[in-house]
């Protein structure tokens, strides 16, 4: 039987009506960033993204679920939350899980073929 390996991205949209991403794989890759760096800035660049941009994902981020994401503390930098590490690690979660499902699927579907 053939062993399949799946990278699913989940995206959390909201229901207005742009229908905009709020929370996804970029976001949770920057607040990473910040754990690592202690700085959004710092977490924005090695991404290769403008810090503007980095900003205003958060910000768009945070307004959107009701939560702070990141203690903003100046010229010291930044950290995550109580609420913004939570937030991650359950984003993290969902992405294992969906790549789960979804494996299994693939493999269900592979092994119908090759029996039929």
């Amino acid at each position: 039987m053939r062993e399949f390996y799946c990278n699913i991205r989940v995206r959390v949209r909201g229901k207005d009506s742009r229908n905009n991403d709020y929370f996804g794989r970029g976001v949770a890759d920057l607040l990473h960033g910040v754990e690592q760096y202690h700085s959004l800035n710092l977490s924005a660049k090695h991404m290769g993204m403008a810090y503007s941009k980095a900003w205003r994902i958060v910000k768009l981020a945070e307004e959107t679920l009701g939560i702070q994401l990141l203690y903003r503390m100046g010229k010291s930098g930044s950290r995550l939350t109580k609420e913004g590490a939570r937030l991650l690690e359950v984003y993290e979660e969902a992405e294992e899980e969906a790549s789960k499902v979804v494996c299994k699927i693939f493999e269900k579907y592979c092994q119908e073929e090759n029996s039929g």
